[in-house]
């Protein structure tokens, strides 16, 4: 269930930032939206952890600001891996990954948070 709703959270940045961004970002259509919100969820469960331990001394000196890096990696091996999704460079895939982690953070976090009353 969590991961069909990070898809679907995936997807619709995907079509938002491509409307807000269109000289950066290049989307063809939802169903490539769709594809890559599945690719990049894929990618985040196989490769993240990988690139994690590889780049855990950049992540500890940068107090984990490096994690923003390694999710626009992640967004560009789908841009390459994918016909239809792009950026005109690395800047805006970083865009696209702060604005994406953002977002993921307020809807998949919230239900971790425990509000505790007096």
């Amino acid at each position: 269930m969590r991961f069909i709703t990070n898809v679907m959270i995936n997807m619709a940045v995907f079509l938002v930032c491509s409307m807000l961004f269109p000289a950066g970002f290049q989307l063809a259509d939802m169903l490539t939206a769709l594809v890559a919100a599945i690719l990049l969820a894929t990618l985040n469960i196989i490769l993240k952890p990988i690139l994690f331990i590889l780049s855990l001394p950049i992540l500890v000196v940068t107090l984990g600001l490096f994690t923003i890096v390694i999710n626009t990696i992640l967004l560009e091996i789908t841009a390459h891996l994918l016909n239809g999704f792009a950026f005109t460079n690395f800047g805006w895939a970083m865009l696209v990954a702060i604005i994406l982690a953002g977002v993921n953070f307020i809807f998949n976090d919230r239900s971790k948070l425990k509000i505790e009353r007096y």
